[in-house]
């Protein structure tokens, strides 16, 4: 069929093909788009032309935007020109006779053109006449279908997940939204017909008074643009994983995708998923094999180090906190191996083991390691030692939270002495001497040194090297004008000074080295969980068409695109829309007809005023 079909003229073969189109639901993608077009053009009689003479016609504009949708999806990828047509119509039904736009509800739908919706600039402009800001929801719509934004891969591949990055770094940067300033272009909206019987009717033509045309503006956009980088960027590897293969298409929301974003990010039943986790935590802990964590986020293969890691920061984003501490260098759990979950609220300490955490925690690991020697490490022991931690005011309420976790732990599965030994045994004997030192400060940080307490340090101390009997002269040395109390071997137990005990706690520093190696139980270096993980590029080259009209700069490509959307213009409306790129009007004039005689052979305006866009041009950019 010919670039203008007429079914009064194409012959009775292809009236029949037309027919059988029609008759199996407009659908075939296959099928020649001047089909398309015949079909177009009733719609656009319907919405223009009956709508002047029968208003009540407007009762049918719902059912025609939803059928432009539908046409749109399946030809307009396969034709510019239909791809313009139908999206101008679908822009006219959306905004005729429309005073204000219900920013309450969604944007309506619309493919991505040469030129930002209509819908959607009204709207913005709205917004500058009242000083109002630009909703994250509505910023959305602008960068998904502004064809001036470069949006790569992952913003196409994996939409959902771009659109809450986008949001988050948005709201993250502007609050509420951007304020647009008020300038000088006005919005209009020129309708041109595909149907040759619109001929000597006149192009129908919208104004909306004194509202600004804001997509001509390019200072909002570059602003844009870096929430749109950022965004892309936080979800690049998640794209990567889910761009890798079919199979791991099928695996978008599995816990091995899903640890490549943030939380906030992930699907709505993920989400879900999660919180209900935390619900179960509540403040306190659960105790778990890791495969039941594994399969309650949905794992679906077992996991590398790096991604148990990227789970941690996952749940500590989330103030749940895991022990093993894999984020502080402990060995990465076994699916079979039990884990604690605890509730830990963010906070500034809680990403990185001090000097003061690490011995407390060597602390209770060689108590628990001792009492599991000689059988004696029962109920009543642990919770001696629960309640010893909770009074260690030295440490933050997070450490000690991490410490009562830990301790739960142990009590499934104990350090063994043998391998805490095997750690302490290249200490030299006044290394040894002086963590042995400490923990009889840290053991008695409450002022009080009970004999459960003695007896306790005397077997640490025995396992560390140390002379047991220096226990008591080492916890007698922390009072200050005390006697030791009955029971001089240290059975009875005695009241220390805490200004004293304070004063010996700061000696923290000295055992900071002895312990760096202690807890490290793999080669891993601890990770803050506050730091992501490191993000490697797209594998594939992400797409990245042009935004630039005509090889054309930034301002010259927006005022060219900005023209193509009227076929004539004022010359007074030109000068205050090349006011607002800081353009002289004349000279960028020039600048865009040589870049169309460069590139197509033809001159992109005509005229002076007012100033003609070749229809011609705007078919050879839409091809």
């Amino acid at each position: 069929m010919g670039y203008w079909p007429s079914y009064s003229e194409i012959s009775p073969t292809a009236r029949r093909a037309y027919l059988r189109w029609l008759a199996d639901g407009r659908k075939d993608p296959d099928a020649d788009v001047g089909y398309v077009f015949l079909f177009f053009y009733g719609l656009e009689r319907r919405v223009i032309l009956d709508f002047a003479a029968t208003p009540e016609s407007k009762s049918d504009w719902p059912a025609i935007a939803r059928e432009l949708r539908r046409l749109l999806a399946i030809y307009g990828p396969k034709s510019g020109s239909f791809e313009r047509y139908g999206s101008e119509l679908l822009n006219w039904v959306s905004v005729v006779e429309l005073q204000d736009v219900d920013l309450e509800r969604e944007s309506p739908e619309f493919p991505r053109t040469f030129e930002l919706p209509v819908f959607i600039r009204l709207a913005l402009g709205q917004l500058a006449l009242k000083a109002e800001p630009v909703p994250a929801r509505l910023a959305l719509s602008w960068v998904r279908l502004d064809p001036t934004v470069n949006l790569r891969t992952p913003a196409h591949r994996c939409p959902e997940q771009f659109g809450l990055a986008f949001r988050h770094h948005y709201e993250k940067t502007h609050g509420p939204g951007m304020v647009l300033p008020k300038n000088r272009t006005k919005l209009k909206m020129v309708y041109r017909p595909a149907s040759a019987g619109f001929l000597g009717i006149g192009e129908p033509e919208l104004t909306f008074g004194d509202t600004p045309d804001v997509s001509v503006l390019s200072g909002p956009r570059k602003k844009l643009q870096a929430a749109v980088d950022l965004a892309t960027q936080e979800i690049e590897q998640y794209s990567r994983y889910v761009g890798r293969d079919a199979t791991n298409r099928s695996k978008a929301d599995a816990l091995e995708a899903l640890l490549l974003i943030p939380a906030g990010y992930w699907p709505t039943g993920a989400q879900e998923t999660l919180q209900s986790l935390k619900r179960r935590i509540g403040q306190g802990m659960v105790v778990m094999p890791f495969q039941e964590v594994l399969s309650t986020l949905d794992a679906r293969s077992a996991l590398t180090k790096e991604k148990v890691l990227q789970l941690a920061q996952v749940l500590a984003a989330q103030e749940i906190g895991l022990e093993p501490n894999v984020l502080g260098g402990a060995k990465v759990p076994k699916p079979e191996d039990s884990v604690v979950l605890f509730s830990l609220p963010s906070s500034p300490d809680t990403a990185k083991p001090t000097p003061a955490y690490q011995a407390a925690l060597l602390t209770l690991q060689l108590a628990s390691a001792v009492a599991s020697a000689d059988g004696e490490f029962n109920i009543k022991e642990m919770t001696h030692l629960r309640e010893q931690a909770q009074t260690w005011t030295h440490l933050t309420p997070s450490h000690i939270k991490r410490l009562l976790a830990h301790l739960r732990l142990l009590m499934e599965a104990p350090v063994t002495l043998a391998s805490l030994k095997k750690k302490l045994e290249p200490l030299d004997a006044s290394a040894k001497q002086t963590i042995a030192e400490f923990m009889a400060t840290v053991a008695q940080s409450d002022g009080t040194v009970t004999p459960d307490e003695v007896k306790m340090l005397e077997k640490v101390y025995k396992t560390l090297g140390v002379e047991s009997k220096k226990v008591f002269s080492d916890v007698h040395a922390a009072a200050v004008g005390e006697k030791p109390g009955e029971g001089s071997n240290g059975t009875s137990g005695f009241k220390l000074d805490p200004a004293r005990i304070a004063a010996l706690q700061q000696d923290t520093a000295k055992v900071s080295a002895l312990l760096a190696n202690i807890f490290t139980e793999e080669e891993t270096q601890p990770v803050p969980a506050s730091v992501p993980l490191a993000m490697q590029p797209e594998e594939e080259p992400p797409t990245k068409p042009s935004t630039m009209l005509l090889g054309l700069d930034d301002a010259h490509s927006s005022f060219a695109r900005l023209l193509l959307s009227r076929p004539h213009w004022s010359r007074s409306d030109l000068q205050d829309a090349a006011a607002d790129l800081d353009l002289m009007l004349d000279g960028a004039l020039e600048r865009i007809n040589e870049a169309a005689f460069d590139t197509h052979d033809m001159p992109f305006t005509e005229g002076d005023d007012p100033v003609e866009v070749s229809n011609e041009i705007l078919e050879k950019l839409q091809a």
